[in-house]
């Protein structure tokens, strides 16, 4: 099986870190940035994952951007996010840039969520928070997520959000 995980990190590498532990169940995928990543490319994938950081409660605008280019096409994809703050119930991260998937013809089939160091605006005058995240749990997660995508079991996963 191809996969190839498109991946927007740019504060502290924490989605890359989730994007490569994902990418080594997932028969080692290629992990790119949206720049990097060519709709040739993509065009060969059996399984394309597509993640970012939270910023404002949205995912990366390099990606969604990226996404909203791609031409209508087919195939199965997830989702998956890093981010600092707990998602609001009513408002999940992952959700926009599902349904803007399954819009373009993909089957979206789960979506990754996991808390990560970050620095915003605020947390920055302490140093940040979730300074160990992703954790040991948090990969765990990811890697158990992964697993279920490759066996053909979508699910969506949390990694340890507390």
């Amino acid at each position: 099986m191809k996969t190839v995980i498109v991946c927007a990190s740019v504060s502290h590498g924490n989605t890359r870190r989730i994007a490569d532990t994902m990418a080594h169940i997932l028969d080692d995928a290629k992990v790119v940035s949206p720049e990097q990543a060519g709709p040739a490319e993509l065009a060969g994938a059996d399984l394309i994952g597509f993640g970012s950081g939270v910023f404002y409660g949205r995912l990366h605008p390099q990606l969604t951007d990226f996404v909203r280019a791609l031409p209508a096409g087919r195939g199965r994809a997830f989702v998956f996010a890093t981010s600092g703050l707990p998602e609001m119930p009513l408002a999940p991260f992952t959700r926009p840039l599902a349904r803007l998937l399954e819009g373009k013809g993909f089957e979206v089939e789960g979506s990754f969520l996991c808390r990560a160091f970050d620095t915003w605006a605020p947390f920055k005058l302490v140093g940040g928070i979730n300074k160990q995240r992703p954790n040991g749990a948090d990969l765990a997660g990811a890697r158990a997520f992964a697993e279920r995508l490759r066996d053909g079991r979508p699910q969506d996963g949390r990694g340890s959000l507390a």
